[in-house]
């Protein structure tokens, strides 16, 4: 059993159009240095220095990995990530349209 890394459609180049990775680690960044070994490129989409980059949320079996322990979140076999890049917008374009 690993852990199921779900893409987005925007990073999905990074995974030859894969949908969703399978890795291994036992904290979220190891789990990211994983995926980049096979990946390349994938962590520096995702992490900046030392955290997880500002628009770019992440979530351990549907919890927020910055309420967490962002990236030395434990994880194990059997769990899923999801990785989502965040959408600006929104209240500003409906501001403007009025």
């Amino acid at each position: 059993m690993a852990i199921e890394v779900r893409i987005p459609t925007i990073l999905r180049s990074y995974t030859g159009g894969a949908k969703q990775v399978e890795g291994k680690g036992s904290t979220l960044d190891e789990l990211i240095s994983d995926l980049d070994s096979r990946h390349g490129g994938l962590r520096d989409r995702l992490v900046d220095g030392g955290g997880l980059r500002r628009f770019v949320n992440v979530y351990l079996n549907d919890e927020d990995v910055r309420f967490l322990a962002a990236l030395d979140t434990p994880v194990k076999d059997g769990d899923t990530v999801t990785v989502l890049p965040a959408v600006a917008g929104g209240a500003m374009a409906a501001a403007a349209a009025c």
